[in-house]
């Protein structure tokens, strides 16, 4: 009998991790729930030793592979699953297609495993949870969905417009951000080479004439020393605060307050909140439209959120769902988000029409999300300029000083 893994809640809001016996995976499913427990991911264990080397064993045609499948190969996939299951093709015989012309890497392996899967009588969504490098949570739960409902091709459509809306979004937060990257990367690689090479000579100079340096120009010299003494600080103090900062994020605690701080920084904490609310929102109305039930669909947006303040409020939203509130009340209670949103999820509720009304929240969000970058982009420019030129100022006058006033002298 097959072994489940699977993680749940309690009563309490407790998250509890066990594994369970169980001949199918809705079987398991329902054993679960009769303890008191909320299913929050169930997957079968694989069982290690399972395939017999043999005459009559199958070629699977995987290779080798590290990493999980990129977002944008999976977004190009869904698209076109969802336009051949459109055409009325055999779910089976669109993925043999789709296999056939990927290039090999995760997601064919992906794909193959898939096929053998459902070759041996598992359902599309059953086959896909186990392929966890490929396919996460929300796409396993809304094709689960559109097979319960029949509707399989409209889900793909709807996770297929999803996954592109969410790409077109950090495509264009990642594009906006490379310039200022880049002329901040250059600039600095131009201003430690004339630290490490060109002040030096200068400060040769200055030493065979025996001239007492101005204070501008020996703060330069004693920088240009600093620079060349300790040159490999350079690159150690940035790549040191980042292995900090990610031993600091692997606590919770300590996860939640670097979030929360990063949320109150002018502009870009304003980005990173807009953001997370538009994603979040689209998530969740794309799964309630897909008829994911309510609570399997707040876990599924709080583990897209990707931010420790949002996953607490998600939490508290879906213990206060689980006693009967709406999402209204605990939404305003967490105070992450504008009354805007909270109004326009209230009316949804009332009206019966929360899909619509998230969908809304996220075109809304997405939009500000892209003037605050623009906003961003106008401000770094003039700001990069007004630096980088007094960065040069302050280099060239306190290399004249010197020049100048040894020049007056031997006039």
């Amino acid at each position: 009998m097959p072994t489940f893994q699977y993680e749940a809640m309690d009563n309490t809001g407790l998250e509890i991790k066990e594994t369970i016996d169980a001949a199918t995976e809705a079987e398991a499913t329902q054993i679960i729930r009769e303890k008191g427990f909320f299913v929050t991911q169930i997957r079968e264990q694989k069982k290690r030793a399972q395939k017999k080397k043999g005459a009559g064993a199958k070629k699977t045609g995987k290779t080798f592979s590290i990493g999980k499948v990129r977002p944008k190969q999976l977004c190009t996939f869904t698209r076109q699953l969802s336009t051949l299951q459109d055409a009325g093709l055999p779910i089976l015989r669109s993925l043999r297609i789709l296999e056939g012309q990927t290039k090999p890497g995760p997601l064919k392996n992906s794909l193959i495993g898939v096929i053998d899967d459902i070759e041996s009588g598992a359902t599309l969504s059953e086959a896909m949870a186990k392929q966890p490098k490929a396919f996460d949570s929300l796409y396993i739960n809304m094709v689960k969905a559109g097979e319960a409902g029949g509707a399989l091709e409209i889900i793909l459509k709807r996770l297929a417009e999803f996954k592109e809306k969410s790409q077109s979004l950090k495509r264009k937060v990642v594009g906006a951000m490379i310039y200022p990257i880049a002329v901040i990367s250059v600039a600095t690689l131009i201003v430690g080479g004339i630290m490490y090479w060109i002040i030096p000579k200068f400060k040769k100079i200055f030493d065979s004439f025996e001239m007492k340096l101005p204070e501008l120009t020996q703060l330069l010299i004693t920088i240009s020393d600093y620079v060349v003494d300790y040159f490999y600080l350079i690159p150690a103090i940035p790549i040191g605060s980042i292995l900090f900062l990610k031993i600091i994020r692997k606590n919770r605690t300590g996860k939640y307050i670097t979030d929360y701080l990063f949320l109150l920084v002018p502009i870009l904490g304003k980005i990173v909140r807009k953001s997370v609310v538009a994603r979040t929102s689209r998530t969740l109305g794309t799964l309630i439209a897909s008829g994911v039930p309510i609570l399997e669909a707040i876990i599924i947006a709080r583990d897209t959120a990707g931010n420790e303040v949002f996953y607490r409020a998600y939490d508290s939203i879906f213990l206060a769902i689980r006693e009967g509130e709406s999402i209204a009340v605990p939404l305003k209670e967490s105070r992450v988000v504008d009354d805007m949103v909270v109004n326009m999820v209230d009316v949804g509720e009332e009206t019966g029409a929360l899909d619509e009304m998230l969908y809304k929240v996220a075109d809304v969000y997405e939009e500000e999300v892209e003037v605050l970058v623009e906003s961003l982009i106008s401000l770094l420019e003039p700001i990069m300029v007004v630096v980088l030129g007094g960065i040069v100022g302050f280099i060239v006058i306190a290399l004249f000083m010197p020049l100048i006033k040894l020049i007056t002298n031997l006039a």
